[in-house]
Protein backbone atom coordinates (compact mmCIF):
# COMPACT_ATOMS: atom_id res chain seq x y z
CA UNK A 1 0.00 0.00 0.00
CA UNK A 2 1.05 3.57 -0.68
CA UNK A 3 0.89 6.36 1.91
CA UNK A 4 -2.56 7.97 2.14
CA UNK A 5 -3.34 11.55 1.08
CA UNK A 6 -5.27 13.33 3.82
CA UNK A 7 -6.91 16.65 2.86
CA UNK A 8 -8.38 18.47 5.88
CA UNK A 9 -11.96 19.79 5.64
CA UNK A 10 -12.33 19.31 1.87
CA UNK A 11 -11.31 15.66 1.52
CA UNK A 12 -9.35 14.21 -1.38
CA UNK A 13 -12.50 13.08 -3.22
CA UNK A 14 -13.90 16.61 -3.35
CA UNK A 15 -10.55 18.00 -4.55
CA UNK A 16 -10.57 15.58 -7.48
CA UNK A 17 -14.23 16.35 -8.26
CA UNK A 18 -13.59 20.12 -8.40
CA UNK A 19 -10.50 19.76 -10.60
CA UNK A 20 -12.20 17.23 -12.90
CA UNK A 21 -15.20 19.50 -13.44
CA UNK A 22 -12.94 22.45 -14.25
CA UNK A 23 -11.10 20.23 -16.72
CA UNK A 24 -14.15 18.78 -18.46
CA UNK A 25 -15.50 22.18 -19.54
CA UNK A 26 -12.40 23.22 -21.57
CA UNK A 27 -11.67 19.67 -22.71
CA UNK A 28 -15.17 19.20 -24.15
CA UNK A 29 -15.00 22.67 -25.70
CA UNK A 30 -11.67 21.75 -27.28
CA UNK A 31 -13.19 18.56 -28.67
CA UNK A 32 -16.47 19.95 -29.97
CA UNK A 33 -15.57 23.45 -31.10
CA UNK A 34 -13.63 22.58 -34.23
CA UNK A 35 -16.52 20.66 -35.78
CA UNK A 36 -18.41 23.96 -35.66
CA UNK A 37 -15.27 25.73 -36.87
CA UNK A 38 -14.63 23.63 -39.98
CA UNK A 39 -18.32 23.71 -40.89
CA UNK A 40 -18.39 27.51 -40.64
CA UNK A 41 -15.01 27.91 -42.39
CA UNK A 42 -16.16 25.73 -45.29
CA UNK A 43 -19.26 27.91 -45.55
CA UNK A 44 -17.07 31.03 -45.56
CA UNK A 45 -14.99 29.77 -48.50
CA UNK A 46 -18.00 28.49 -50.41
CA UNK A 47 -19.92 31.78 -50.10
CA UNK A 48 -16.84 34.05 -50.14
CA UNK A 49 -17.56 35.59 -46.73
CA UNK A 50 -14.36 36.86 -45.07
CA UNK A 51 -16.33 38.18 -42.08
CA UNK A 52 -16.98 34.60 -40.97
CA UNK A 53 -13.24 33.97 -40.99
CA UNK A 54 -12.71 37.02 -38.77
CA UNK A 55 -15.15 35.55 -36.24
CA UNK A 56 -13.45 32.15 -36.42
CA UNK A 57 -10.07 33.63 -35.62
CA UNK A 58 -11.49 35.21 -32.45
CA UNK A 59 -13.24 31.96 -31.54
CA UNK A 60 -10.09 29.90 -32.03
CA UNK A 61 -8.10 32.33 -29.87
CA UNK A 62 -10.55 31.69 -27.02
CA UNK A 63 -10.13 27.93 -27.52
CA UNK A 64 -6.36 28.25 -27.65
CA UNK A 65 -6.15 30.22 -24.40
CA UNK A 66 -8.96 28.64 -22.40
CA UNK A 67 -8.56 25.02 -23.48
CA UNK A 68 -4.83 24.73 -24.00
CA UNK A 69 -3.77 26.80 -21.01
CA UNK A 70 -6.40 26.24 -18.31
CA UNK A 71 -7.51 22.90 -19.74
CA UNK A 72 -3.97 21.58 -19.94
CA UNK A 73 -3.10 22.79 -16.44
CA UNK A 74 -6.18 21.15 -14.92
CA UNK A 75 -5.37 17.98 -16.86
CA UNK A 76 -2.03 17.82 -15.06
CA UNK A 77 -3.81 18.53 -11.77
CA UNK A 78 -6.15 15.59 -12.37
CA UNK A 79 -3.24 13.23 -12.91
CA UNK A 80 -1.48 14.49 -9.80
CA UNK A 81 -4.51 14.51 -7.48
CA UNK A 82 -5.83 11.16 -8.72
CA UNK A 83 -2.42 9.57 -8.37
CA UNK A 84 -1.83 10.70 -4.78
CA UNK A 85 -5.45 9.97 -3.82
CA UNK A 86 -5.84 6.54 -5.50
CA UNK A 87 -2.37 5.39 -6.54
CA UNK A 88 -3.27 1.69 -6.79
CA UNK A 89 -6.28 2.44 -8.98
CA UNK A 90 -4.20 4.62 -11.31
CA UNK A 91 -1.54 1.90 -11.38
CA UNK A 92 -4.16 -0.68 -12.38
CA UNK A 93 -5.48 1.54 -15.18
CA UNK A 94 -1.98 2.17 -16.51
CA UNK A 95 -0.99 -1.50 -16.35
CA UNK A 96 -4.17 -2.52 -18.18
CA UNK A 97 -4.32 0.36 -20.66
CA UNK A 98 -0.78 1.65 -21.06
CA UNK A 99 -1.02 1.42 -24.88
CA UNK A 100 -4.43 3.11 -24.72
CA UNK A 101 -2.97 6.05 -22.80
CA UNK A 102 0.03 6.15 -25.14
CA UNK A 103 -2.25 6.29 -28.18
CA UNK A 104 -4.35 9.03 -26.59
CA UNK A 105 -1.23 11.10 -25.90
CA UNK A 106 -0.23 10.80 -29.55
CA UNK A 107 -3.58 12.28 -30.61
CA UNK A 108 -3.30 14.94 -27.90
CA UNK A 109 0.04 16.01 -29.39
CA UNK A 110 -1.69 16.14 -32.79
CA UNK A 111 -4.31 18.44 -31.22
CA UNK A 112 -1.70 20.79 -29.80
CA UNK A 113 0.30 21.05 -33.02
CA UNK A 114 -2.83 21.39 -35.19
CA UNK A 115 -4.45 24.22 -33.22
CA UNK A 116 -1.27 26.32 -33.21
CA UNK A 117 -0.78 25.74 -36.93
CA UNK A 118 -4.47 26.50 -37.53
CA UNK A 119 -4.47 29.77 -35.60
CA UNK A 120 -1.15 31.17 -36.82
CA UNK A 121 -1.76 30.33 -40.48
CA UNK A 122 -5.03 32.24 -40.79
CA UNK A 123 -4.68 34.21 -44.05
CA UNK A 124 -1.18 32.85 -44.66
CA UNK A 125 -2.02 29.63 -46.51
CA UNK A 126 -4.78 28.89 -48.98
CA UNK A 127 -8.22 28.05 -47.66
CA UNK A 128 -8.33 24.36 -48.55
CA UNK A 129 -5.02 23.60 -46.81
CA UNK A 130 -6.12 25.62 -43.79
CA UNK A 131 -9.39 23.70 -43.69
CA UNK A 132 -7.48 20.41 -43.72
CA UNK A 133 -5.57 21.53 -40.66
CA UNK A 134 -8.91 22.19 -38.99
CA UNK A 135 -10.18 18.71 -39.90
CA UNK A 136 -6.95 17.21 -38.54
CA UNK A 137 -7.57 18.90 -35.22
CA UNK A 138 -11.28 17.98 -35.09
CA UNK A 139 -10.64 14.28 -35.73
CA UNK A 140 -7.59 14.17 -33.46
CA UNK A 141 -9.50 15.69 -30.54
CA UNK A 142 -12.50 13.39 -30.98
CA UNK A 143 -10.35 10.24 -31.27
CA UNK A 144 -8.66 11.32 -28.03
CA UNK A 145 -12.13 11.31 -26.43
CA UNK A 146 -12.88 7.91 -27.99
CA UNK A 147 -9.89 6.42 -26.19
CA UNK A 148 -10.32 8.14 -22.82
CA UNK A 149 -14.00 7.20 -22.67
CA UNK A 150 -13.17 3.51 -22.97
CA UNK A 151 -10.95 3.71 -19.89
CA UNK A 152 -13.44 5.80 -17.90
CA UNK A 153 -16.34 3.50 -18.78
CA UNK A 154 -14.22 0.47 -17.83
CA UNK A 155 -14.09 1.74 -14.24
CA UNK A 156 -17.87 1.38 -13.94
CA UNK A 157 -18.50 -1.66 -16.13
CA UNK A 158 -15.36 -3.80 -16.62
CA UNK A 159 -17.51 -6.32 -18.50
CA UNK A 160 -15.86 -9.51 -19.71
CA UNK A 161 -12.47 -8.23 -18.54
CA UNK A 162 -13.26 -9.63 -15.10
CA UNK A 163 -13.07 -13.13 -16.62
CA UNK A 164 -10.59 -12.69 -19.48
CA UNK A 165 -8.37 -9.78 -18.46
CA UNK A 166 -8.20 -8.78 -22.14
CA UNK A 167 -7.69 -5.19 -23.26
CA UNK A 168 -10.68 -4.86 -25.59
CA UNK A 169 -13.03 -6.89 -23.35
CA UNK A 170 -12.65 -4.11 -20.80
CA UNK A 171 -12.43 -1.24 -23.27
CA UNK A 172 -15.61 -2.00 -25.25
CA UNK A 173 -17.66 -2.54 -22.12
CA UNK A 174 -21.45 -2.24 -21.60
CA UNK A 175 -21.45 1.53 -20.94
CA UNK A 176 -18.80 2.49 -23.51
CA UNK A 177 -21.01 3.39 -26.47
CA UNK A 178 -23.73 5.29 -24.56
CA UNK A 179 -21.09 7.28 -22.67
CA UNK A 180 -19.13 8.06 -25.85
CA UNK A 181 -22.26 9.23 -27.68
CA UNK A 182 -23.39 11.28 -24.66
CA UNK A 183 -20.06 13.07 -24.42
CA UNK A 184 -19.94 13.57 -28.20
CA UNK A 185 -23.39 15.17 -28.21
CA UNK A 186 -22.74 17.37 -25.18
CA UNK A 187 -19.43 18.63 -26.59
CA UNK A 188 -21.44 20.38 -29.32
CA UNK A 189 -23.62 22.02 -26.67
CA UNK A 190 -20.55 23.31 -24.83
CA UNK A 191 -19.10 24.63 -28.10
CA UNK A 192 -22.37 26.43 -28.86
CA UNK A 193 -22.31 28.49 -25.68
CA UNK A 194 -18.77 29.71 -26.27
CA UNK A 195 -19.51 30.54 -29.88
CA UNK A 196 -22.44 32.70 -28.74
CA UNK A 197 -20.26 34.45 -26.14
CA UNK A 198 -17.68 35.34 -28.80
CA UNK A 199 -20.37 36.33 -31.33
CA UNK A 200 -21.99 38.66 -28.77
CA UNK A 201 -18.87 40.85 -28.91
CA UNK A 202 -19.00 41.34 -32.70
CA UNK A 203 -19.53 44.86 -34.02
CA UNK A 204 -21.55 43.65 -37.02
CA UNK A 205 -25.13 43.12 -35.69
CA UNK A 206 -26.24 41.00 -38.66
CA UNK A 207 -23.24 38.70 -38.33
CA UNK A 208 -23.82 38.48 -34.58
CA UNK A 209 -27.42 37.34 -35.10
CA UNK A 210 -26.49 34.86 -37.81
CA UNK A 211 -23.70 33.13 -35.88
CA UNK A 212 -25.69 33.17 -32.64
CA UNK A 213 -28.58 31.35 -34.30
CA UNK A 214 -26.30 28.80 -35.93
CA UNK A 215 -24.46 28.13 -32.66
CA UNK A 216 -27.78 27.82 -30.81
CA UNK A 217 -28.98 25.17 -33.24
CA UNK A 218 -25.77 23.20 -32.69
CA UNK A 219 -26.22 23.57 -28.94
CA UNK A 220 -29.88 22.51 -28.96
CA UNK A 221 -29.05 19.50 -31.12
CA UNK A 222 -26.28 18.56 -28.69
CA UNK A 223 -28.63 18.81 -25.70
CA UNK A 224 -31.39 16.76 -27.33
CA UNK A 225 -29.13 13.94 -28.47
CA UNK A 226 -27.15 14.17 -25.23
CA UNK A 227 -30.34 13.60 -23.24
CA UNK A 228 -31.28 10.60 -25.41
CA UNK A 229 -27.87 8.98 -25.08
CA UNK A 230 -27.70 9.79 -21.35
CA UNK A 231 -30.98 7.91 -20.88
CA UNK A 232 -29.43 4.98 -22.77
CA UNK A 233 -26.43 5.21 -20.43
CA UNK A 234 -28.67 5.00 -17.36
CA UNK A 235 -30.43 1.96 -18.81
CA UNK A 236 -27.04 0.23 -19.18
CA UNK A 237 -26.01 0.82 -15.57
CA UNK A 238 -25.35 -2.35 -13.54
CA UNK A 239 -28.28 -3.44 -11.31
CA UNK A 240 -26.35 -2.50 -8.16
CA UNK A 241 -25.78 1.02 -9.49
CA UNK A 242 -29.44 1.43 -10.40
CA UNK A 243 -30.39 0.37 -6.90
CA UNK A 244 -28.08 3.01 -5.42
CA UNK A 245 -29.84 5.69 -7.47
CA UNK A 246 -33.46 4.59 -7.73
CA UNK A 247 -33.71 2.11 -4.86
CA UNK A 248 -33.08 4.71 -2.18
CA UNK A 249 -29.64 3.43 -1.12
CA UNK A 250 -27.90 6.74 -1.91
CA UNK A 251 -30.52 9.51 -2.33
CA UNK A 252 -27.90 12.13 -3.17
CA UNK A 253 -27.23 10.39 -6.50
CA UNK A 254 -30.80 10.99 -7.63
CA UNK A 255 -30.40 14.62 -6.51
CA UNK A 256 -27.27 14.97 -8.64
CA UNK A 257 -29.12 13.49 -11.59
CA UNK A 258 -31.96 15.99 -11.14
CA UNK A 259 -29.49 18.89 -10.88
CA UNK A 260 -27.81 17.81 -14.12
CA UNK A 261 -31.19 17.62 -15.89
CA UNK A 262 -32.33 21.01 -14.55
CA UNK A 263 -29.07 22.71 -15.51
CA UNK A 264 -29.34 21.18 -18.99
CA UNK A 265 -32.90 22.51 -19.28
CA UNK A 266 -31.74 26.01 -18.28
CA UNK A 267 -29.05 25.90 -20.96
CA UNK A 268 -31.71 24.76 -23.45
CA UNK A 269 -33.93 27.73 -22.54
CA UNK A 270 -30.94 30.03 -23.04
CA UNK A 271 -30.37 28.64 -26.52
CA UNK A 272 -34.03 29.12 -27.45
CA UNK A 273 -34.47 32.62 -25.99
CA UNK A 274 -31.08 34.23 -26.59
CA UNK A 275 -30.10 32.08 -29.54
CA UNK A 276 -33.23 31.76 -31.68
CA UNK A 277 -35.95 34.16 -30.50
CA UNK A 278 -33.89 37.22 -29.56
CA UNK A 279 -30.26 36.67 -30.60
CA UNK A 280 -29.65 40.44 -30.63
CA UNK A 281 -30.06 40.41 -26.82
CA UNK A 282 -27.21 37.97 -26.20
CA UNK A 283 -24.25 39.46 -24.37
CA UNK A 284 -21.07 38.16 -22.70
CA UNK A 285 -22.42 38.53 -19.15
CA UNK A 286 -25.45 36.32 -19.75
CA UNK A 287 -23.31 33.88 -21.69
CA UNK A 288 -20.79 33.56 -18.86
CA UNK A 289 -23.61 33.03 -16.34
CA UNK A 290 -24.97 30.21 -18.50
CA UNK A 291 -21.45 28.76 -18.83
CA UNK A 292 -21.31 28.67 -15.01
CA UNK A 293 -24.69 26.92 -14.95
CA UNK A 294 -23.32 24.45 -17.47
CA UNK A 295 -20.31 23.97 -15.21
CA UNK A 296 -22.61 23.08 -12.30
CA UNK A 297 -24.53 20.65 -14.50
CA UNK A 298 -21.30 18.97 -15.59
CA UNK A 299 -20.18 18.75 -11.96
CA UNK A 300 -23.45 17.06 -11.00
CA UNK A 301 -23.22 14.66 -13.93
CA UNK A 302 -19.63 13.70 -13.15
CA UNK A 303 -20.50 13.29 -9.47
CA UNK A 304 -23.28 10.94 -10.51
CA UNK A 305 -20.92 8.95 -12.76
CA UNK A 306 -18.38 8.61 -9.96
CA UNK A 307 -20.97 7.84 -7.27
CA UNK A 308 -22.69 4.93 -9.00
CA UNK A 309 -19.42 2.93 -8.76
CA UNK A 310 -19.55 2.79 -4.99
CA UNK A 311 -18.22 0.96 -3.05
CA UNK A 312 -15.60 0.34 -5.75
CA UNK A 313 -13.21 2.59 -7.63
CA UNK A 314 -12.96 -0.07 -10.35
CA UNK A 315 -16.28 -1.85 -10.18
CA UNK A 316 -16.26 -5.38 -8.76
CA UNK A 317 -12.44 -5.35 -8.74
CA UNK A 318 -10.96 -2.73 -6.39
CA UNK A 319 -12.57 -1.02 -3.39
CA UNK A 320 -12.58 2.75 -3.54
CA UNK A 321 -11.45 3.87 -0.11
CA UNK A 322 -8.96 1.18 0.93
CA UNK A 323 -7.83 0.34 -2.65
CA UNK A 324 -7.82 -3.33 -1.72
CA UNK A 325 -8.34 -5.80 -4.58
CA UNK A 326 -11.71 -7.45 -4.01
CA UNK A 327 -11.67 -10.01 -6.81
CA UNK A 328 -9.12 -12.32 -8.40
CA UNK A 329 -8.39 -11.98 -12.12
CA UNK A 330 -6.56 -15.27 -12.94
CA UNK A 331 -5.59 -14.33 -16.55
CA UNK A 332 -3.81 -11.25 -15.17
CA UNK A 333 -2.20 -13.14 -12.28
CA UNK A 334 -4.05 -10.92 -9.77
CA UNK A 335 -5.40 -12.36 -6.52
CA UNK A 336 -7.99 -10.88 -4.20
CA UNK A 337 -6.49 -9.41 -1.01
CA UNK A 338 -9.39 -9.16 1.44
CA UNK A 339 -9.03 -12.59 3.07
CA UNK A 340 -5.25 -12.27 3.31
CA UNK A 341 -5.38 -8.83 4.94
CA UNK A 342 -8.13 -9.89 7.33
CA UNK A 343 -5.80 -12.66 8.48
CA UNK A 344 -2.42 -10.89 8.45
CA UNK A 345 -3.62 -7.36 9.13
CA UNK A 346 -3.87 -4.20 7.05
CA UNK A 347 -0.81 -2.84 8.86
CA UNK A 348 1.26 -5.63 7.30
CA UNK A 349 1.20 -3.87 3.91
CA UNK A 350 1.90 -0.34 5.19
CA UNK A 351 5.61 -0.54 4.48
CA UNK A 352 6.35 3.04 5.52
CA UNK A 353 5.22 2.67 9.16
CA UNK A 354 7.94 2.95 11.84
CA UNK A 355 8.57 -0.17 13.90
CA UNK A 356 6.83 1.20 16.99
CA UNK A 357 3.51 1.39 15.14
CA UNK A 358 3.54 -2.07 13.59
CA UNK A 359 2.37 -3.76 16.77
CA UNK A 360 -0.73 -2.37 18.50
CA UNK A 361 -0.32 -1.49 22.18
CA UNK A 362 -2.34 0.55 24.66
CA UNK A 363 0.08 3.44 24.15
CA UNK A 364 -0.18 3.60 20.36
CA UNK A 365 -3.71 2.29 19.86
CA UNK A 366 -5.26 5.65 19.00
CA UNK A 367 -2.44 6.59 16.63
CA UNK A 368 -2.63 3.25 14.82
CA UNK A 369 -6.42 3.57 14.70
CA UNK A 370 -6.05 6.99 13.11
CA UNK A 371 -3.70 5.57 10.45
CA UNK A 372 -6.18 2.78 9.65
CA UNK A 373 -9.08 5.24 9.43
CA UNK A 374 -7.13 7.57 7.16
CA UNK A 375 -6.31 4.71 4.81
CA UNK A 376 -9.76 3.15 4.73
CA UNK A 377 -12.13 6.07 5.31
CA UNK A 378 -10.54 9.42 4.41
CA UNK A 379 -11.01 9.03 0.64
CA UNK A 380 -14.78 9.37 1.15
CA UNK A 381 -15.04 11.08 4.56
CA UNK A 382 -13.43 14.03 6.31
CA UNK A 383 -12.26 13.71 9.89
CA UNK A 384 -13.20 17.23 11.04
CA UNK A 385 -16.64 18.29 12.35
CA UNK A 386 -16.71 21.10 9.77
CA UNK A 387 -15.59 18.82 6.95
CA UNK A 388 -17.42 19.16 3.65
CA UNK A 389 -17.25 15.52 2.59
CA UNK A 390 -19.47 13.31 4.81
CA UNK A 391 -17.71 14.29 8.08
CA UNK A 392 -17.24 11.29 10.39
CA UNK A 393 -17.70 13.29 13.65
CA UNK A 394 -21.27 14.15 12.57
CA UNK A 395 -22.07 10.70 11.18
CA UNK A 396 -20.87 9.01 14.39
CA UNK A 397 -22.09 11.66 16.82
CA UNK A 398 -23.24 10.15 20.10
CA UNK A 399 -21.96 6.64 19.35
CA UNK A 400 -19.79 4.76 21.84
CA UNK A 401 -16.76 2.66 21.00
CA UNK A 402 -18.65 -0.67 21.15
CA UNK A 403 -21.35 0.68 18.82
CA UNK A 404 -18.70 1.84 16.37
CA UNK A 405 -16.96 -1.53 16.58
CA UNK A 406 -20.21 -3.26 15.65
CA UNK A 407 -20.64 -0.78 12.81
CA UNK A 408 -17.21 -1.62 11.42
CA UNK A 409 -18.14 -5.31 11.40
CA UNK A 410 -21.30 -4.61 9.42
CA UNK A 411 -19.95 -2.12 6.84
CA UNK A 412 -19.90 -4.71 4.06
CA UNK A 413 -23.65 -5.20 4.48
CA UNK A 414 -24.30 -1.73 3.06
CA UNK A 415 -24.49 -1.64 -0.74
CA UNK A 416 -22.46 1.57 -0.96
CA UNK A 417 -19.79 0.79 1.68
CA UNK A 418 -16.73 -1.45 1.37
CA UNK A 419 -15.97 -3.71 4.33
CA UNK A 420 -13.48 -2.51 6.89
CA UNK A 421 -10.44 -4.69 6.23
CA UNK A 422 -8.08 -5.94 8.91
CA UNK A 423 -7.78 -8.09 12.00
CA UNK A 424 -10.07 -7.82 15.03
CA UNK A 425 -7.30 -6.02 16.88
CA UNK A 426 -7.04 -3.44 14.10
CA UNK A 427 -10.80 -2.94 14.10
CA UNK A 428 -10.64 -2.29 17.84
CA UNK A 429 -7.95 0.32 17.30
CA UNK A 430 -9.95 2.00 14.53
CA UNK A 431 -13.10 1.97 16.69
CA UNK A 432 -11.18 3.54 19.58
CA UNK A 433 -9.98 6.38 17.37
CA UNK A 434 -13.40 6.89 15.76
CA UNK A 435 -14.93 7.11 19.24
CA UNK A 436 -12.74 10.16 19.89
CA UNK A 437 -14.19 11.77 16.74
CA UNK A 438 -17.73 10.92 17.84
CA UNK A 439 -17.13 12.91 21.03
Amino acid sequence: MYPAWLVPVLGSGLIIAIIATFHILPSHLATGSFWFNVWLERKAYKENRPELLQFLKKYVLLILIFCFVYGSITGVWIWFSATVSSPRAISSLIHNYVWGWATEWVFFIIEIVAIYVYYYTFGKIDGQHHLRVGWTYAWGAWISMVIITGILAFMLTPGKWLETGKFFDGFFNPTYWPQLFTRTALMFSVAGIYAIIVASRLDNPDLKVEITRKAALWGIGGLIFGAIFAYWYILKLPPEAKNLVFGGELPYLKTLLKVAVIMGAVVGVYYVVFGLIAPHLSNPVVGIIVAIILFLGIGAGEGFREGVRRPYIINYFMYGSSQVIARSIPPKGVEEEVSKLNENGYLSVLYYLPEQLRTITENNKLEVGRILVVHQCAACHTLEPNGLLRPLPKLLSGMEKDDIRDLLDSLGDYAYMPPFIGTDEEKDAAAAYLATLAK
